[in-house]
């Protein structure tokens, strides 16, 4: 653990890292999410599920309004400009929340900034339009960097062949780091993200994964978005609204590499996994160590509802 890094910076906001991770709750206002949890278009019902993940736990409201599925054509940048600003503030009018705005198109970032948002989340790392970077440097706002082969929306045409799948990604990820400080983004708000399933196989996503450590090379807060995709069905065998377990897992592995933040579906899955990682990963020693009446098999502990040490007189110890 880590507690003598910058701050995370966005919008006034600073957020500590290395004590803990932050949860970010995916906010799908669309109807095509592969997912399945699209909202829609219906702002009550956003503010609503807003409202949820916030008092299951999330740190942060990742609001997006276009799938990022490449067989899903692209919305209308006005029209989903329209709805994200509607939902970006009345969530930060009424719910005082961390919005974050899951796009690559810079007037939609500018809507959901201009409505309160904080961070732009680039799931096109910039390779759409650049115009993004300029849009949270504007605001103040931090950047998301998200990796991928081939811009938004676009499937390759075959797949991506590479000598080094790692050296690749950093190499990637500290050019348009450059590109985000060059367009005025702050050197505390730049966020990095693996990009998991943007233009990888289900090995190199596990591969990726495996290997998320040499990402904290590039000195950057690290987000992790692998909730429910698509290399755990490959492992699984399950459907999208199956996965949330295996996701849990995913979630604590990544912690122990070194996430950041996690992107979820799922929050109050997400909020156990990571209680538990952060326990053994972040934190200090002796922060759960015992003290007066809380060692469990002290004679004059209380008993410890849930556990075989409640079921037995004090002074015993359960068989076996």
């Amino acid at each position: 653990m880590d507690l003598n890094r910058p701050p995370l910076l966005a919008r006034g906001r600073a957020l500590p890292l290395g004590a803990r991770t932050y949860i970010m709750a995916i906010l799908n206002l669309t109807d095509d999410s592969f997912s399945g949890d699209g909202i829609g278009d219906d702002v009550d019902a956003a503010l609503r599920r807003a409202a949820d993940a916030l008092h299951e736990g999330a740190d942060v409201l990742d609001v997006g309004a276009e799938s990022a599925r490449a067989d899903v054509p692209s919305r209308d940048p006005q029209e989903e400009a329209t709805l994200v600003g509607d939902v970006v503030r009345r969530i930060t009018s009424e719910l005082s929340a961390l919005v974050s705005i899951d796009t690559y198109k810079p007037a939609v970032a500018e809507a959901a900034l201009q409505a309160g948002a904080s961070i732009v989340n680039d799931i096109g790392g910039l390779k759409h339009d650049r115009r993004t970077a300029d849009a949270a440097a504007k605001y103040g706002a931090a950047l998301v960097i998200n990796y991928t082969w081939e811009r938004p929306k676009v499937r390759p045409a075959t797949p991506p062949e590479r000598d080094d799948l790692i050296g690749e990604h950093l190499a990637f990820l500290r050019e348009r780091t450059a590109l985000a400080l060059a367009a005025g983004v702050g050197d505390q708000s730049v966020i990095v993200d693996p990009g998991i399933a943007f233009g990888k196989s289900h090995d190199e996503d596990l591969e990726v994964l495996r290997r998320l450590g040499e990402f904290r090379t590039l000195g950057r807060p690290l987000l992790v978005a692998a909730s429910r995709k698509h290399f755990i069905g490959s492992v699984t065998g399950l459907a999208p609204g199956e996965r949330d377990e295996a996701t849990g897992a995913v979630t604590a592995l990544t912690i122990a590499n070194g996430a950041d933040i996690v992107r979820v579906h799922n929050v109050p899955m997400a909020v156990r996994a990571v209680r538990i990682a952060d326990a053994i990963v972040r934190a200090a020693p002796g922060a759960y160590a015992p003290g007066p009446g809380t060692w469990p098999w002290a004679r004059d502990a209380a008993p410890i509802p849930g556990t075989a040490i409640s079921e037995h007189p004090h002074g015993t110890s359960p068989a076996g």
